[in-house]
C-alpha cells in the first residue's frame, strides 16, 4: 500500500523550501563573475527581463503541473500514456535522469566544500599553499570520504520526510545562510580597497548590452539559477497544498534567489579587488581565490569557516532537491518506504559518481552533458507537454488557485510562446557555447 503523500505544512515552508532548491553553489561563483563580466549594473537589464518572462514563467509552470497531478514525473508519464503520446515511458524519465547526474557530480563538490569547513577547524589554513592544497584532494581518492559523506547527509535529510526533513532543513539554514552573507558582507565591503570590487559589479557598461553574447548569458542564468529541470520544482510542487498562492510564491523566490547570489558577490569581489585577486576564477574563486583573502583578513581563519558553513547551507538545500526527483520517482513506481528508497537510490548514485572523483576530465564532460544537455531537454520535453496537451483551462485554474491576483491566462501565453521556445533556445545556445548557466 503506498504512503500517505505528505504535505509542506506552510506557504513559509514551501517558500524556503523552493529558495533553497534554487540557491546553489552556482551563485555563489557564477552570478558575481558573470555581473562583472558582461555588463555589470548593464547585465541586470537583460537578467531581470529573463527573470521575469522566463524564469518566473517556467517556476509557475513545474510547480502548478506538480500540483495539479498530486505526483512527480511518473505522474506525466501516465498522462502522456493516457494522450498516446510515443515514448511515454521514457521520455519524462530524461528529466528524472538529469537531476540524479546533477546530484551525483554535485556531491561531489559538495564534500569539498564540506573538507574545505572542517579543515578551517584544525589547522592553521593560513599556512597552506591554496592552489597546491586544492590539487592535493581534487581528483584522487582522498577526495571520496567527504564525497560520501555529503551523499550521506543528503540521504539522512530525505529520509525524513518533507516536513520533518527537506521543510525543517530549509526552514533553519535558509535564514542562517542570508545572516552569514549579510554579515560578512559588511565586513567585505569596509575593507580598504573594496570600492574597486563594487565598481566591477555595478557600474554599468551600457555597450555590453549590443554584445549578444550578454544577453545569452543572462538567459543562462535566469534558468539555471532557479532549478529549472521539468521536475525538481514539480515534485515540490505535488507536495503543495491548494491554499498556497503559486506566482506569489515563485516571486518571492526569484527575489530571495536573487538576493542570495548578489549578497554572495558582495562578500567575495570586493575582497578579491581588496586583495589584488582575478575575480572571474570560476570554480577556483571559491576554493583558492576565497581562502586566499581570508587569510589576509584579521580574523579570518574564524571568517572563513563562517563562510563555508553557509555554502554547506546551500549546497546541501540544491541537493536534497536533487536526490527528492529520483526517490519519489522510486518510491511510486516500486511502492517502498521513503526510508528505504532513500537509501537505495542515494547509495546508487553516490557509487556512480566514485570514478568521477579519481577523473577531473570525465567529471567536467559527465557534468557538461547532464547540465548542458538533459536539464533543458528534460523541461523542454516536460513544460511542452504541459502547455499543448494539457487543457489549458485547466492549467489556467490551477495556476489561480489560492491566488488573490489572478494571472493563469498570462502564465499560458507567457508558457506556450515564450518559455517553451526560450527553454529549446537555452539547449541550443548551450550546444553552441557550452554551458551558459
Amino acid at each position: 500500500m503506498k504512503e500517505k503523500r505528505e504535505k509542506f505544512s506552510n506557504r513559509l515552508g514551501f517558500i524556503l523550501s523552493c529558495v533553497g532548491a534554487a540557491v546553489g553553489l552556482g551563485n555563489i561563483w557564477m552570478f558575481s563573475w558573470k555581473l562583472g563580466t558582461f555588463g555589470g549594473g548593464a547585465f541586470l537589464i537583460p537578467y531581470f527581463i529573463f527573470m521575469a518572462f522566463f524564469a518566473y514563467v517556467g517556476l509557475i509552470s513545474e510547480i502548478s503541473f506538480g500540483r495539479m497531478i498530486k505526483k512527480g514525473v511518473m505522474g506525466v508519464s501516465e498522462l502522456m500514456k493516457e494522450k498516446n503520446i510515443p515514448l511515454s515511458n521514457y521520455l519524462p524519465l530524461i528529466s528524472v535522469i538529469s537531476v540524479s547526474g546533477i546530484f551525483t557530480f554535485y556531491i561531489i563538490v559538495f564534500g569539498w566544500i564540506i573538507k574545505y569547513f572542517y579543515s578551517y577547524l584544525v589547522i592553521d589554513m593560513n599556512t597552506v599553499n591554496y592552489a597546491n592544497y586544492f590539487e592535493s584532494f581534487v581528483g584522487t581518492s582522498s577526495s571520496v570520504g567527504w564525497h560520501v559523506l555529503a551523499g550521506v547527509i543528503s540521504i539522512g535529510v530525505i529520509s525524513l520526510g518533507v516536513v520533518k526533513g527537506i521543510e525543517k532543513l530549509n526552514k533553519i539554514i535558509m535564514p542562517l545562510m542570508f545572516i552569514i552573507f549579510i554579515g560578512l558582507m559588511i565586513k567585505s565591503l569596509t575593507l580598504p580597497g573594496a570600492s574597486e570590487g563594487i565598481k566591477y559589479l555595478l557600474t554599468p557598461k551600457w555597450e555590453a548590452l549590443a554584445n549578444p553574447q550578454t544577453w545569452v548569458m543572462a538567459l543562462g542564468q535566469s534558468f539555471f539559477t532557479v532549478g529549472l529541470s521539468g521536475s525538481a520544482l514539480l515534485v515540490y510542487g505535488s507536495y503543495t497544498g491548494d491554499d498556497v498562492d503559486i506566482p506569489g510564491s515563485v516571486f518571492h523566490t526569484c527575489i530571495l534567489d536573487t538576493c542570495a547570489a548578489l549578497l554572495a558577490g558582495f562578500v567575495i569581489i570586493p575582497a578579491a579587488f581588496a586583495f589584488g585577486h582575478n575575480p572571474g576564477a570560476g570554480p577556483g574563486l571559491l576554493f583558492i581565490t576565497v581562502p586566499a583573502i581570508f587569510s589576509q583578513i584579521s580574523g579570518g581563519k574564524i571568517l572563513a569557516g563562517i563562510f563555508f558553513l553557509s555554502v554547506i547551507f546551500a549546497a546541501v538545500s540544491s541537493a536534497i532537491n536533487q536526490l527528492e526527483v529520483p526517490v519519489e520517482a522510486f518510491m511510486y513506481k516500486f511502492n517502498v518506504s521513503r526510508r528505504k528508497a532513500s537509501i537505495i537510490v542515494g547509495s546508487i548514485l553516490i557509487l556512480i559518481g566514485i570514478p568521477l572523483d579519481f577523473n577531473m576530465n570525465l567529471f567536467g564532460k559527465f557534468a557538461d552533458f547532464m547540465s548542458v544537455i538533459l536539464i533543458p531537454l528534460g523541461a523542454l520535453i516536460v513544460l511542452t507537454f504541459y502547455y499543448y496537451f494539457i487543457d489549458n483551462k485547466k492549467i489556467i485554474d490551477e495556476v489561480n488557485r489560492g491566488s488573490q491576483n489572478k494571472r493563469g491566462r498570462y502564465i499560458v501565453m507567457a508558457g506556450k510562446y515564450i518559455f517553451v521556445p526560450g527553454t529549446a533556445l537555452v539547449l541550443i545556445l548551450g550546444l553552441i557555447f557550452g554551458s551558459i548557466g
